[in-house]
């Protein structure tokens, strides 16, 4: 359901924007007591930062951008991005599906992952969507699987083993990664020529780094060992076997204000840098970018329902908790939010700034989203906004104390202030929660306490 003016306009601030959603949905209900907390993405941001990828590898003659579906697993944002002329990269049937509704055509699907089922890979190789094999195993189960007609690219994944950046569970090009095939662990880069070598449809290299908390120059290190290696195997085989390069994603993202840092011009300098030749034509690439296209295009609003003192520190108890922002609960050096808060009717607070904790609704003591944040006194009634949340937040909600998925909604802002929503997922509903915690099987664990007949 779409409400209001079709007239567009990017031009008001980022704060302007996010205070004029904010206020329109408090008044038209999308976010108050039968709605406590909801996501909201960013249309007209998502488009223009489509546009700003597309800008920094314009010299690249062949290149495919796929959307990390993990990132943002909605079907509307997919669709979204499909219409932007994106492609798709999925790490599971589930997110192949989606990708498939959200109509990504099979030839711009990209599926990762370490553990790929057979069933899984004979689907992929028969539907021709690219797959990367994560293991020499794994490439041993598409020897098999593969049908001479397949439409498929398939390339293997290496570890170049480059190292960590800052946040160790986000480094996927350490020592010891469980990702790809490590190439500096003894005979590993010989086995993987050997592999091209015995596989002619084998074609792509690809390689992940890492994605916050790591440096352009080490996520382009990593870059540098894949094209390095692609043109070894080449050379050791007299031809082009590899014709294109999977250089995945990883863009980091600045938590810390509105600034988008770095840039997509930025990272493709590094790459350059690095290796020189990345952007000639000479191989195809294929991007993955997830958090940097998203995360700054949507955010959370959420109700505050308490607030109260415990030990001199004052705590606001809102619907936003671990629940939408798992990560920032249980790692919240690594993934800070910033927080702004609004009256009941959807105003920005101002005045004395008080050190609040922002806590959530989960049923345990740390679920907390900000400790001691400088913030204008919070009241019953207000409104709490997470920013930066538009990627891997309230799209993916944890399910802990069957808490309700929050209702998500896609928003472009007039120059004048005119809000228009879209749904893009309703709030989840209390019988839709008992649907998916067994109702219909309600009774089966007593049955087996009976005898059988």
């Amino acid at each position: 359901m779409i409400h209001g003016s079709p007239t567009l306009s990017p031009t008001r601030t980022t704060a302007d924007r996010v205070a004029d959603v904010v206020r329109h949905a408090v008044r038209t209900g999308a976010v108050g007591p039968a709605h406590p907390v909801a996501g909201f993405v960013d249309v007209e941001g998502v488009r223009d930062s489509v546009a700003a990828l597309r800008e920094a590898f314009a010299p690249a003659p062949r290149v495919l951008h796929t959307f990390a579906a993990k990132a943002a697993s909605l079907i509307p944002v997919l669709r979204l991005l499909a219409e932007q002329g994106m492609g798709c990269e999925v790490a599971s049937p589930g997110e192949l599906r989606l990708a498939l509704d959200a109509g990504f055509a099979p030839g711009d699907i990209v599926l990762d992952s370490p553990a790929k089922t057979r069933a899984e890979l004979a689907e992929a190789l028969a539907l021709g969507v690219a797959v990367n094999a994560d293991n020499l195993d794994e490439l041993c189960r598409i020897d098999e699987l593969r049908g001479p007609g397949s439409a498929s690219v398939v390339g293997l994944r290496v570890n170049p083993q480059v190292g960590s950046g800052s946040i160790g569970a986000m480094s996927t090009a350490t020592a010891t990664s469980k990702f790809g095939v490590t190439l500096r662990d003894p005979g590993n880069r010989e086995r993987v020529v050997r592999a091209f070598a015995e596989r002619p449809w084998l074609t792509r290299l690809h390689a992940h780094v890492g994605s916050q908390g790591c440096p352009l120059e080490l996520i382009a290190a990593g870059i540098a060992e894949t094209y390095a290696l692609a043109e070894e195997i080449n050379a050791a085989l007299g031809e082009r076997r590899i014709t294109s390069l999977d250089i995945g994603g990883g863009l980091p993202v600045n938590f810390a204000d509105d600034e988008t840092t770095p840039t997509y011009a930025e990272y493709v300098a590094a790459l350059q840098a690095a290796v020189p030749g990345i952007l000639d034509g000479r191989y195809a690439l294929v991007t993955e970018f997830g958090r940097s296209l998203l995360a700054k295009n949507g955010f959370i609003a959420a109700l505050v329902e308490y607030t109260k003192d415990a030990g001199g520190r004052r705590i606001a108890i809102t619907h936003a908790g671990a629940q939408v922002a798992t990560r920032t609960v249980f790692m919240p050096e690594a993934w800070p939010l910033r927080v702004a808060a609004f009256d009941a009717d959807g105003r920005p607070k101002d005045g004395p700034l008080l050190a609040q904790d922002v806590a959530g609704p989960c049923c345990f003591a740390g679920d907390v989203v900000a400790w001691a944040r400088e913030l204008p006194e919070l009241a019953e009634g207000d409104v709490v906004v997470l920013r930066d949340t538009g990627a891997y937040y309230f799209s993916t909600p944890w399910a802990y104390n069957s808490l309700p998925y929050p209702g998500v909604h896609g928003f472009t802002v007039e120059d004048g202030g005119e809000v228009r929503l879209a749904t893009v997922r309703p709030a989840q509903t209390l019988d839709e929660i008992a649907a998916t915690s067994g109702l219909a099987y309600a009774g089966a664990l007593g049955g087996l306490l009976e005898p059988a007949l």
